[in-house]
């Protein structure tokens, strides 16, 4: 028997509504915290080449510097090997550019990171690996599966983050009943606020805790992770497996 790493796998009820924010600003409190964290964007598209100067703008190019790492080609590979140039769904950023991605090959990277991490569970470090997601929950990755499926694979504890813009509420909560049909694990959901919102994140996240059996929580445009949401994900206790992961 061996216990499977402290992990959480963050997913979006949208697209581009604050889901990196929210996983680099938690990456930061935890490592404040005095926690080891290795936070993970395994497939990102919108990337420039490393080359570019806008490559500092990009999802990694955030999370590398969240968690203190600098923007050299091996740090942006162990943290998104796969990144695709056109701003589009995985499955048609890989397309366009002749490339092919299988959920197979995703969820294996995945495993093997948990498993590295896993081998220093226990030791005074006890690391916390957080994976992010692209875009919403049932984006198209591949030609045949949606983050939903990937996060199905992993199995992983959810920290769902959603917007505070008008539609916000019933696309968290459909976010959060897929979660719940599909038998997955709903750890918390995270409010980021949206530019130009017509009522607070606060409003938006108490409409949404009335609905969910989960600790909901803000993010202030700019502004730090509550300790709320750093002590709720390190307070995951590591699920114990038998053998290895497949």
């Amino acid at each position: 028997m061996s216990a499977r790493a402290r992990a959480v796998f963050v997913a979006g009820a949208g697209t581009e509504i604050g889901k990196t924010y929210a996983t680099a600003a938690l990456t930061r409190a935890l490592r404040r915290q005095g926690r080891s964290v290795s936070t993970l964007k395994p497939l990102a598209s919108g990337v420039p080449s490393l080359g570019d100067p806008d490559f500092r703008f990009s999802d990694t190019a955030i999370l590398l510097d969240a968690q203190g790492l600098a923007v050299t080609l091996a740090n942006v590979e162990a943290c998104s090997p796969w990144r695709f140039t056109a701003p589009l769904s995985p499955d048609l950023a890989a397309a366009r550019e002749g490339r092919s991605l299988h959920l197979s090959d995703l969820v294996g990277w995945c495993e093997a990171r948990l498993r590295e991490a896993s081998a220093k569970t226990g030791a005074t470090s006890d690391p916390i690996v957080i994976i992010e997601g692209v875009g919403g929950l049932m984006s198209p990755i591949t030609p045949d599966a949606t983050g939903l499926d990937w996060l199905k694979a992993l199995a992983l504890p959810t920290l769902l983050v959603s917007g505070s813009y008008l539609g916000a509420i019933s696309h968290a909560l459909t976010a959060a009943e897929t979660l719940r049909l599909h038998g997955q694990t709903l750890l918390g959901i995270v409010v980021c606020e949206s530019l130009g919102a017509p009522t607070s994140p606060e409003t938006v996240a108490d409409a949404i805790a009335r609905h969910v059996p989960a600790p909901v929580l803000c993010i202030a445009r700019d502004g730090e992770c509550p300790d709320a949401l750093a002590r709720l994900v390190y307070g995951i206790v590591p699920e114990t497996v038998s053998g290895t992961m497949p």
